[in-house]
């Protein structure tokens, strides 16, 4: 599977707008910011690429499930449970 970005890629500065309570509440309980919306990011973007992929494959996957709906699984005579 492929990575979802460069993890080597260089880090770069950049500016962001916060809620100044939130940036005060973080700060004092020594949370890494940049990590933290790292982090958040990299979640946001698997999310965003899973339901690209999902929508992408809608048609496929409705198909295959249909067909095994119809002609059910090879393994179903080979099932134990």
């Amino acid at each position: 599977m492929q990575p979802l970005y460069d993890l080597n890629a260089p880090k770069k500065a950049t500016n962001l707008s916060l809620n100044s309570d939130l940036l005060i509440k973080s700060k004092a309980l020594n949370i890494n910011l940049s990590a933290t919306l790292e982090q958040a990011l990299k979640e946001k973007l698997a999310h965003t690429e899973a339901e690209k992929w999902r929508d992408e494959n809608k048609s496929a996957i409705r198909a295959y499930n249909d067909f095994i709906e119809e002609r059910g699984c090879f393994s179903d005579d080979f099932r134990t449970f």
